[in-house]
């Protein structure tokens, strides 16, 4: 799929948001090693810890649907400047590995980063035992 058709969705996809706080629609498209692409939007909740960014929750639809292996993630909300994934987003892309982040504006102008650049370091090995965590 190419990048601006994956943009397309990403913006398709922010019409969906649940934004009566914030008034600030975010779309996210995934697209997952297979060629299925699965896309969220942002969803608020008057408890703000309670809401979801797009990002995790296409990422989210597409693990409870048993997807994997993700070749790269599309943003985009209704600002005219380049959106960028949150902190917990970026480590939740970091946990599944999605190679390639798509930062896009409501005109579908983007850039293309690597998850790495966005997350240096991140948090992924975890080991439950002490034994394993020498």
């Amino acid at each position: 799929m190419e990048i601006k058709q994956l943009i397309k969705k990403a913006l398709c996809a922010r019409e969906y948001a649940y934004a009566p706080y914030s008034e600030f629609r975010v779309g996210a498209a995934v697209l997952c090693s297979d060629g299925s692409v699965f896309t969220g939007a942002n969803i608020e909740n008057v408890s703000l810890g309670a809401a979801n960014c797009a990002e995790r929750t296409a990422i989210f639809k597409a693990v409870s649907e048993g997807k994997r292996s993700f070749e790269a993630i599309a943003v985009a909300s209704d600002m005219d400047r380049l959106i960028y994934p949150c902190g917990i987003c970026r480590q939740v892309l970091a946990e599944f590995k999605v190679p390639v982040v798509i930062a896009a504006d409501n005109k579908g102008n983007y850039r293309v980063y690597k998850s790495e650049e966005l997350l240096p370091h991140a948090f992924i090995e975890f080991h439950t035992s002490k034994e394993k965590r020498k």
